[in-house]
């Protein structure tokens, strides 16, 4: 549940395997907002209706024929909501729209217009509709899945909804019937900070929730903590991530570091145990390949590949013929990208200077220098400050000398949108527009205006060099990397997200250290060098290391194939819906049907987990045969001894697992080793 780029392939993937999914989401009639950069460089925030006729979208009739209405209650008052269906191939995407006559409330009517807009009303009630109007029309329609897929915790609310329906129908209590969803759901994290999760506020859960805990059987406090850090107070109030989390037989991060950074940013959610034992695994995000390839270079690819290589993505073997392409075709394709971005460029910059009043001379002066044969760097994304879009600009007086090379010229492309409401973002993008308009940089720098999906396809199949400086380690996952790099445009990264595994030394180039810094001024005064570094010794002189009579260099389009070879099969969303259903889906449904399908059989596990959990603390642990100061040679193995009164715990249920690594000062224990292949406790 919970709509986006990303979830758009993730649909599109499943179509292509057969993976039987369903989605749900909500129906913005005004969409997410069109983009207007005045002429002092502010981003003007502009909301126009989408012309629903144009898209592939059908209204859900019921079993008369008529519009499918489905009902909900928000503050006990009666809600209506239309559903519309888009046919994503094989799989069905359902969305909730609530702009319809029978709201005669207007702010209900505001519910599912804008993308990113209201304020925490809105947003609270938006969140209502998808996690648990979007459980209620599944219901309507007959579906029953085994499995509810969380994306974030937008549609977290879902959890109490299906504890609600099994409380009611089959006379549970809460704790039986939150065990049973828990077994049923799946959430996906995507954010490494805190802030990233909505918190909703105690005045405003009470709001709209108040009704509803007593038909959960519990109260106030409770149903309040069950979206709360364990070792934190009421404040800052309910966060929908850690509700998820609680709440989820399975939960992942979005790539392999993101994973990591998860369990430690969470691990107060089980105290019992570190950190970095915390119950959140991780599937790298990936994208849907055929969608995000040019035409042109797909055609070419289908010259090359096996017959049907389209099916066989995920497949490392699927890309090895890419080196059988000529490295002239694969570059004068990659050339006929760059000139219809070239032409983009200048579309957009002209419509844009013309309309904030500069001189059609300047203008034209600018456009002019634009050049498809000149290295061209692309950087497109939302701004955000952990982004750090400016960062390349931190030494003006040495980007100034980089970009002015008259044998080896460079020109850098900017696009994306800040968040309506985040200013400091919204900065970020005037700035660029001011350093753009100095007379140094007329030219080499152009911001493009309105960027969305059609722009993005021209951005990452038509610059040489993908550019990504987040501030290390927050970016979650980052997918258009993955699109550049598909389309053989070369990756320039710090080693964050997916390029943390991506990056084998011939496939790119990396930004920085694979560190951590205590100071953001160190950290952006480092990478920032690095980028200067690296473009002035490794990227440019390799990109102008040009053939006799070329236009393009041999050294380089090697590096464009290790690039498509290496990453082309590992970050498809094939490879990462496979990896979804191998670790989450089809685990998760073999633990429902096991012990969570029969009632009997989940209270007879709940009375075992409880009373297990109550003689835990009695058990007793006496060491001998201890190894401290014993040397040990590396690669030998040692044995480990220790007697265990198991206090009528019955054995056959504890698997004894060997911890090991460094004890520091405040008695944590660092690089850990967990070996699960011990014996049975022998009593």
């Amino acid at each position: 549940m919970d709509f986006g780029i990303l979830s758009g392939d993730h649909l599109k993937a499943a179509s292509d395997l057969g993976i039987p999914l369903v989605g749900v989401g909500l129906l913005y009639k005004k969409g997410y907002f069109h983009q207007v950069i005045n002429s002092q460089g502010r981003q003007e925030n502009v909301y126009r209706d989408i012309e629903l006729e144009n898209l592939p979208l059908t209204l859900v009739k019921d079993e008369f024929g008529e519009d499918l209405v489905i009902e909900s209650r928000i503050q006990r008052k009666r809600l209506f909501l239309k559903v519309w269906q888009v046919n994503v191939g094989r799989v069905k995407l359902y969305l909730l729209d609530s702009d319809i006559d029978e709201n005669v409330d207007q702010d209900f009517r505001e519910i599912t217009k804008y993308l990113y807009g209201g304020d925490k009303d809105t947003r609270i009630r938006q969140e209502i509709v998808l996690g648990m109007a979007g459980t209620n029309l599944l219901t309507k329609l007959g579906l029953n899945p085994t499995v509810y897929h969380m994306n974030e915790g937008h549609s977290a609310f879902l959890i109490l909804e299906l504890a609600r329906e099994l409380i009611e129908e089959k006379k549970i209590s809460f704790k039986n019937a939150m065990s049973i969803v828990t077994s049923k759901t799946i959430f996906t994290t995507h954010t490494p900070v805190p802030a990233g999760n909505d918190i909703f506020p105690i005045e405003l859960m009470e709001k709209y929730f108040k009704n509803f805990w007593p038909r959960l059987g519990i109260e106030r406090e409770e149903f309040l903590r069950l979206g709360m850090n364990p070792k934190e107070e009421m404040e800052p109030g309910f966060n929908m991530g850690i509700f998820a989390l609680k709440f989820s037989g399975k939960k992942n991060g979005v790539s392999k570091l993101h994973g990591s950074v998860s369990r430690e940013l969470f691990g107060d959610i089980w105290p019992e145990i570190a950190a970095n034992e915390s119950p959140i695994g991780h599937v790298t995000n990936g994208i849907h390949t055929c969608t995000w390839l040019a035409p042109n270079l797909k055609e070419l690819y289908n010259k090359y590949l096996a017959p049907y290589w389209q099916d066989n993505i995920h497949l490392e073997r699927t890309w090895d013929r890419i080196r059988n392409i000529p490295n002239k075709e694969l570059w004068d394709a990659h050339y006929s990208r760059k000139v219809k971005l070239m032409k983009l460029v200048r579309e957009n910059t002209i419509n844009r200077l013309r309309r904030n009043g500069m001189r059609y001379e300047e203008i034209m002066d600018i456009v002019s220098k634009l050049d498809p044969n000149n290295l061209t760097i692309g950087f497109a994304r939302r701004f955000a400050t952990y982004k750090r879009g400016t960062l390349i600009f931190r030494d003006l007086e040495r980007i100034t000398e980089i970009l002015n090379n008259n044998k080896t010229p460079v020109q850098i492309i900017f696009a994306g949108k800040a968040h309506p409401q985040d200013i400091e973002g919204q900065d970020l993008i005037k700035q660029i527009h001011e350093i753009s308009m100095k007379p140094q940089f007329k030219g080499k720098i152009f911001f493009l205006e309105d960027y969305d999906i059609e722009m993005s396809r021209h951005l990452i199949s038509g610059v040489d060099v993908w550019l990504n400086n987040p501030r290390r380690p927050m970016e979650a996952s980052g997918t258009s990397g993955e699109k550049a790099s598909v389309n053989g445009v070369l990756n320039f990264s710090i080693l964050d997200g997916w390029w943390v595994e991506g990056y084998n030394k011939e496939n790119g180039w990396i930004i920085g250290k694979n560190k951590d810094y205590d100071s953001y001024d160190v950290q952006d005064n480092e990478d920032s060098q690095s980028i200067y570094d690296t473009l002035e010794n490794k990227i440019i002189p390799t990109y102008y290391n040009r053939n006799d009579g070329e236009n393009f260099s041999n050294e380089w389009v090697e590096l464009m194939k290790n690039s498509i070879t290496s990453t082309g099969w590992q970050y498809s969303t094939a490879r990462m819906l496979m990896d979804y259903t191998e670790q989450m889906y089809i685990p998760l449904c073999n633990l429902y049907n096991t012990y969570y399908s029969d009632l009997e059989n989940v209270m007879r596990l709940n009375e075992w987990i409880e009373d297990t959990k109550n003689r835990w603390d009695n058990i007793k642990i006496k060491q001998f045969d201890n190894l401290n100061n014993v040397i040990m040679d590396a690669g030998n193995s040692i044995e480990v001894k220790c007697e265990v009164d198991l206090q009528n715990i019955d054995e056959k249920h504890i698997l004894v697992q060997a911890y090991s690594g460094k004890v520091l000062e405040n008695r944590n224990i660092r690089r850990y080793s967990n070996n699960r292949n011990g014996k049975r406790v022998e009593r």
